[in-house]
């Protein structure tokens, strides 16, 4: 919005210093390549000998997973592994500093693969490699899973309160550094005051009070979600994806794989949009 102010700090500023980048048109370096097709996503990188993955997605919102039988997808013609949460190392319940924050390591795993229950629908509950894309999906139609579908909730609100159906069982809410007794969904709590509000909103001309809701949409990037990962005989762990945390991404790895930190190299590919997500 230009007011008389706004137009005449602008006018000082711009009169007084020279900017090298506001106000101009800067160029965008990785524009010619995108354009042209010249630029690699990361599911352009193929390596020799690659073969496919494909993923087992949960139906349900919220169920238990009561049995997983792989037995005929590991017969299909070109399956390499099939693999489910039995398969990845025993986190243990064991908070890490990862990225931007605390992680607890047994949440993170359970997020790669469902181990005792899935969580949201989409929640991967197992995974094929195969020697084509084609055969992978044929491999993962064939795995059986038995549910009991459990009760969830798809409204944050609904999921704070006390009787909602739990997703955690052994999730306590820490609210400002103290831990409470009884199970919730609510991880943390935390509240952030600067000055006197209650004060502040006495002495007001006006108070507005409204309540806003968006709806959920796609973030509409430009590329599929990929990842290539090449493990060496010598035990080097490189992986090739579109990420804006390179170290958050080798390092997570690391913790969920149980490896050296200096055994994993993650290489960022260009990626089809950025928005904070």
């Amino acid at each position: 919005m230009n007011t008389p102010l706004t137009k005449n700090v602008a006018e000082a500023q711009s009169a007084t210093r020279q900017y090298k980048v506001i106000g101009t048109r800067p160029i965008r370096h990785d524009g010619a390549d995108k354009v042209t097709g010249k630029a690699i996503y990361t599911a352009d990188v193929q390596l020799s000998g690659m073969v496919q993955g494909a993923i087992l997605r949960s139906p349900h919102a919220h169920a238990k997973i009561l049995s997983i039988d792989t037995s005929e997808a590991e017969t299909m013609p070109g399956v390499v592994a099939v693999v489910t949460a039995k398969d990845l190392p025993g986190l243990k319940d064991q908070i890490a500093q990862l990225g931007e924050g605390a992680v607890n390591l047994k949440y993170l795993g359970a997020n790669c693969l469902a181990h005792e229950k899935a969580l949201y629908k989409g929640h991967a509950i197992a995974a094929v490699a195969a020697k084509t894309l084609h055969q992978a999906n044929e491999a993962v139609q064939r795995i059986k899973v038995e549910y009991e579908v459990l009760p969830a909730v798809t409204w944050c609100l609904d999921a704070m309160k006390s009787d909602a159906p739990l997703l955690h069982e052994d999730v306590r809410t820490d609210e400002m550094g103290k831990t409470g007794d009884t199970p919730t969904n609510v991880d943390m709590h935390m509240l952030f005051e600067k000055g006197n509000p209650t004060e502040g909103f006495a002495a007001a001309d006006v108070v507005v009070e409204r309540e806003f809701t968006t709806a959920s949409v796609h973030q509409g990037y430009i590329e599929p979600h990929a990842a290539v990962a090449d493990w060496n005989e010598d035990g080097h762990l490189r992986i090739w994806t579109a990420t804006q945390g390179s170290f958050t991404c080798r390092q997570q790895t690391a913790e969920l794989l149980e490896l050296p930190v200096s055994k994993v190299t993650v290489t960022p590919c260009e990626i089809g949009g950025g928005f904070g997500g």
